[in-house]
């Protein structure tokens, strides 16, 4: 068998998965198909031998397919989801059906259609296709703190919980009266700021900076922290060199001694309410973050 025949094998391996990324990124089966399709041909003309991971390069190739497609029928305004028209892909494969069991559904595809292009996207391909946000931002050319945002905004929209147009000047209110309570210790203030489910996080670079300077004052981090008490507590006393900053265009904080950042603070508000906190110190995700110190 000639080497083409045995890439178009493997490609047909890899043809389901591609076309549920699609058909949930675009909603309608015609289209998910011709983004295959697309996908097929970059591949044809590309030297496969080059490609590591033919999967990860298929579903990069086919949700940038789809990003195309939604933002030009964005900006044509046009109704891109014909609920006579909406249909699964047929298919018996038990993996298939697997990776189609949370998302099937018109009702589904109504909402998702209600997000942004970007929104949609980072949701689809992180909830529904478990892609990492790494790989989300390499094809978005976003960080991984915005692409987080994106896909956290979206699944609670997707949830009915997030209002439909955000308001940058009270998400900045918010963040400057964390920042203030968090310097006075204000435990019933920072609690009333933060949401019931509030979620913090912090990469492997903020807990062991953290932890080497708990003599200076640095609070115990954790990977995750949950829960109001939780955060007000590892907060209360803190951010004493915090500075208000856009994080990726979004209210957020950063130590910047010396102007150069050392660690964002990354904020996810709903409704007034601040959800989530990401808590980054690694210098290869800062190098990609734009940080605005304000």
């Amino acid at each position: 068998m000639d080497e083409k025949n045995l890439l178009a094998e493997e490609f047909e391996t890899h043809r389901d998965r591609l076309r549920a990324v699609a058909y949930r990124m675009l909603g309608a089966a015609g289209e998910a198909d011709d983004a295959v399709q697309e996908a097929w041909l970059r591949l044809s003309r590309t030297d496969a031998g080059e490609v590591e991971n033919l999967g990860g390069w298929l579903t990069t190739v086919v949700a940038r397919v789809c990003l195309d497609i939604l933002r030009s029928r964005k900006s044509r305004r046009e109704d891109s989801l014909d609920a006579r028209a909406v249909e699964l892909p047929a298919d018996n494969d038990a993996e298939h059906e697997a990776l189609l069991a949370d998302s099937v559904g018109p009702a589904l595809l109504i909402v998702l259609d209600a997000l942004a292009p970007a929104e949609r996207l980072a949701f689809v391909l992180h909830d529904l296709f478990a892609v990492s946000f790494d790989e989300i931002a390499r094809i978005l050319g976003r960080s991984s703190v915005a692409v987080r945002q994106l896909a956290s905004r979206a699944r609670r929209r997707v949830q009915g919980r997030e209002p439909a147009e955000a308001d940058p000047a009270r998400e900045r209110e918010v963040v400057e009266a964390f920042l203030a309570a968090s310097r006075e210790g204000n435990m019933e203030r920072l609690v009333a700021l933060l949401d019931p489910n509030v979620v913090v996080r912090a990469d492997a670079f903020a807990i062991l900076a953290a932890a080497k300077n708990q003599a200076k004052g640095a609070p115990a981090l954790a990977s995750e922290m949950r829960g109001p008490a939780a955060v007000a507590q590892t907060f209360a006393g803190r951010a004493r060199a915090a500075r208000l900053a856009l994080i990726d265009g979004s209210a957020g904080a950063t130590f910047a001694p010396g102007g150069r950042p050392w660690a964002v603070f990354a904020f996810t508000i709903v409704g007034g309410k601040i959800v989530e906190i990401e808590l980054l110190a690694d210098p290869e995700a800062l190098a990609r973050i734009d940080v605005k110190i304000l």
